[in-house]
């Protein structure tokens, strides 16, 4: 057995066996953790979207076909990256996969250094999306903990309002105005109003003016 940790997980669906265990067989022999699916459905039932991975799917099954599936993901807002296998008359219909979102298609036969690249740059954008949310949902615990009064103060600190102006938006003194601003500075591990903003906007703070 290998001990080398496993690159990330290709999920292979398609209705032709000799297919999925010719995918299997390439993949797991480049230490990729392979989960094969004769259908549509059954990925669906087992797919978990916690999960670094990508999907290796047929435009044509029996069923619900590889379109559909995409459709089905989309409707679950999954950041799942996709290729789709197509033959030589299902270009057209692959072209329409990449407008909606799919990353690649491979034609059959496929070239075996073609999909593992592909494979590998569709993880690669998992990784970042899998980072993205993780990011968010970090931010997203740490708002949770300021109260209604303190998320009010926050807004108008993000709108670049003054103390004093926030003080008469609000109607409360200045020094209650600050004292709620160093609650929300503690609560959210703020050392400065450029990490305050970083948390309270995420990414989009990059490069932003800082208020006073």
């Amino acid at each position: 057995m290998s001990l080398t940790p496993k690159k990330g997980t290709v999920y292979v669906v398609d209705d032709d066996e000799a297919v999925r265990d010719s995918l299997q067989w390439l993949l797991e022999g480049k230490d990729y953790r392979v989960r094969c699916f004769d259908s549509a459905e059954s990925f669906l039932a087992r797919y978990d979207p916690r999960e670094v991975a990508c999907l290796i799917a047929d435009i044509r099954m029996g069923g619900m076909t590889g379109l559909e599936l995409q459709d089905k993901l989309l409707e679950r807002k999954s950041p799942l990256p996709i290729v789709f296998i197509t033959g030589h008359g299902d270009v057209p219909m692959a072209v329409n996969t990449m407008k909606k979102g799919a990353l690649d298609f491979i034609q059959k036969p496929f070239n075996e250094d073609d999909l593992l690249s592909v494979v590998e740059r569709m993880l690669d954008h998992a990784r970042e999306a899998f980072a993205g949310q993780q990011q968010a949902a970090s931010r997203e615990a740490l708002l949770s903990k300021l109260t209604g009064r303190e998320s009010q103060v926050l807004e108008r600190i993000v709108a670049g309002r003054l103390n004093k102006q926030i003080a008469d938006d609000l109607g409360i003194s200045i020094k209650t105005v600050e004292a709620h601003r160093a609650n929300i500075m503690e609560k959210l591990g703020a050392n400065t109003v450029a990490d305050l903003l970083k948390i309270a906007l995420g990414s989009s703070a990059a490069g932003g003016k800082v208020p006073a």
